[in-house]
């Protein structure tokens, strides 16, 4: 996902924020744990705490994990993603 994707989907939570509450809370938490991951990544190689590079890793990737895994429960039909159409304008 680039910066262009995330702000798009961003958007379009905070426009159905009162529609979609926890959708809305999750997806800050995605972002939360995005910017943690890469705030820890040059903590983690100063201080060397190594044991929690893969933790911050794993947190970088967070929002294309989050899109990836809401999008394949979306073609499953078991969750429904009205937000995948902002995404798809945004790749254009």
């Amino acid at each position: 996902m680039n910066l262009h994707q995330m702000q798009a989907l961003k958007r379009w939570h905070v426009v159905h924020r009162d529609d979609h509450p926890v959708e809305y809370r999750v997806y800050d938490a995605v972002l939360t744990a995005w910017v943690l991951g890469w705030v820890g990544v040059p903590a983690a190689l100063l201080l060397a705490p190594w044991h929690l590079m893969p933790l911050c890793l794993l947190c970088s990737l967070a929002p294309e994990l989050y899109v990836s895994w809401r999008a394949r429960m979306h073609e499953r039909h078991r969750l429904r993603c009205d937000w995948l159409d902002a995404l798809a304008r945004a790749d254009r």
